[in-house]
């Protein structure tokens, strides 16, 4: 079954509204015009009635010589005057003279309303006196007890006079077409947009192309506009995707990577005591110390794995709390030690007592001990590790900072990557997962902060954060 669209609904719908209120509307006007003429006609012949009592009042004579006198003297064209009794016979008419032969006239509307209202008027009646179809007009007059009733043919003149006009019929009908182009012209636009939207729907649902000139050129009003954004936002979500997608298999790939190093480590190492059951205990006892430490850097990596993981998937989730930073360093400071002096480092915590901050415990030991492990590892013996950090605008702003080697100006911008390494040979050497500096940037941003990472002016690296 063919389905109707929601512009041709929507048009034949206002549409049908408009022709019915139009349509009422010459109804109405043509009605109202036709009372107006009548009204206008009524208060013409009433004006003609009262103007002969005057006029016969002040001569003082009522004779049927003086009214045929006065009635010739103000001439209208088929004009016909009547007086009428109380008991309704006519006691004078201008056209018909045989007034014993005239039917009583109390019956007539236009009489009734006379002697009850003190005006009447009948629109159309045919006279059975003339045997010809009349416009009545009837005044009461108190002093005579009579009624005086002026009467014209409803001919062809008074036809013409009681023409409505028709101007109106004429605007509405420009109205009405001027409405449908209007309507059409928005109905066509809105179409379009929903023909598009549809056309880009299916091809969605599908995963086919939406690069195509059909999906172009929207209409510049409202609905155009959401139509446009609608699909960029799509094409965005899903280039998003893709991009997504694409990290998500480099992320794997390098998470086999990493760990088919140790795995694989650890299976020769375990190989070689297997199948040499001979084996002396000191080569047996260093292969196992060897074992353990791969180990030891697989739990590493995996935990840095599960971190991203849950930074990544359920942030959320992650609870906040009250967090002493200067007490966290200085917990810090006393795990490193032993790697600090054995490399003769110094780490100089300027924090000043109370920086606390709003965040998880875990991450935010995260961000502080990886940024320690990436100095000791890679600053080079004998360097200098600085922390310092200023109150400003509700952010604590941390610098942390060495004076050692630093990192060639290319490889800056991909520091927070996930396993980049600038050396892999040595990284791996010094047990480094590679996801050190992507949680530290990741955790930074969770709690609402930012991170930058350049040279110092007189040698090693410096970190840029902000923690609220």
């Amino acid at each position: 079954m063919l389905k109707t669209s929601v512009g041709t609904r929507l048009y034949v719908s206002v549409l049908t509204v408009f022709v019915a209120f139009a349509a009422a509307f010459i109804i109405f006007q043509h009605a109202r015009e036709r009372e107006y003429k009548i009204h206008s006609l009524n208060l013409r012949l009433q004006d003609y009635n009262s103007r002969m009592v005057e006029t016969l009042e002040y001569i003082g004579n009522h004779s049927e010589e003086t009214l045929d006198r006065y009635v010739r003297n103000h001439h209208m064209h088929g004009l016909r005057v009547t007086l009428i009794d109380r008991s309704g016979r006519v006691v004078y008419d201008n056209l018909y003279k045989d007034y014993d032969k005239m039917d009583a006239h109390s019956n007539r509307e236009e009489v009734r309303e006379a002697f009850s209202d003190g005006s009447g008027y009948d629109f159309s009646r045919l006279s059975a006196t003339m045997n010809q179809t009349y416009f009545y007009s009837a005044t009461y007059v108190p002093k005579l007890d009579l009624v005086v009733r002026s009467a014209l043919p409803y001919d062809n003149s008074l036809a013409e006079m009681l023409k409505t006009d028709q101007h109106y019929i004429w605007f509405t009908l420009v109205a009405v077409l001027l409405l449908v182009f209007i309507l059409y012209r928005f109905v066509s636009r809105l179409g379009d947009n929903i023909a598009k939207l549809r056309l880009f729907a299916s091809r969605a649902d599908h995963n086919e192309s939406l690069d195509t000139e059909d999906l172009v050129g929207f209409s510049g009003d409202e609905l155009g506009e959401i139509a446009e954004r609608i699909i960029k936002m799509y094409k965005r979500l899903k280039r998003t995707k893709e991009e997504q997608n694409v990290l998500k298999r480099q992320l794997t790939q390098n998470i086999a990577h990493e760990l088919k190093t140790p795995v694989a480590s650890i299976q020769g190492y375990l190989e070689t005591v297997l199948e040499n059951p001979n084996i002396n205990d000191t080569m047996k006892q260093q292969f196992l110390e060897r074992c353990y430490a791969q180990s030891q850097r697989l739990t590493s990596l995996l935990h840095d794995i599960s971190t991203l993981n849950r930074l990544d998937d359920a942030p959320g989730m992650i609870d906040f709390e009250t967090v002493d930073v200067s007490a966290m360093v200085a917990n810090i400071i006393k795990d490193t030690n032993l790697q600090l002096s054995e490399r003769g480092m110094t780490f100089d915590n300027r924090l000043p007592q109370g920086v606390i901050v709003r965040g998880n415990q875990s991450l935010l030991y995260s961000v502080f001990r990886n940024l320690t492990d990436n100095a000791i590892a890679y600053a080079g013996e004998g360097t200098t590790i600085t922390l310092t950090a200023t109150k400003r605008d509700g952010f604590w702003n941390f610098t942390f900072s060495d004076n050692g080697v630093g990192v060639p100006y290319e490889h800056l911008p991909r520091l927070f990557e996930r396993f980049y390494r600038v050396d892999k040979g040595r990284s791996r050497k010094m047990g480094g997962t590679g996801l050190g500096l992507a949680i530290v940037k990741n955790s930074v941003l969770l709690h609402g902060g930012t991170i930058t990472v350049n040279n110092n002016i007189t040698g090693g690296l410096r970190f840029d954060f902000t923690l609220r």
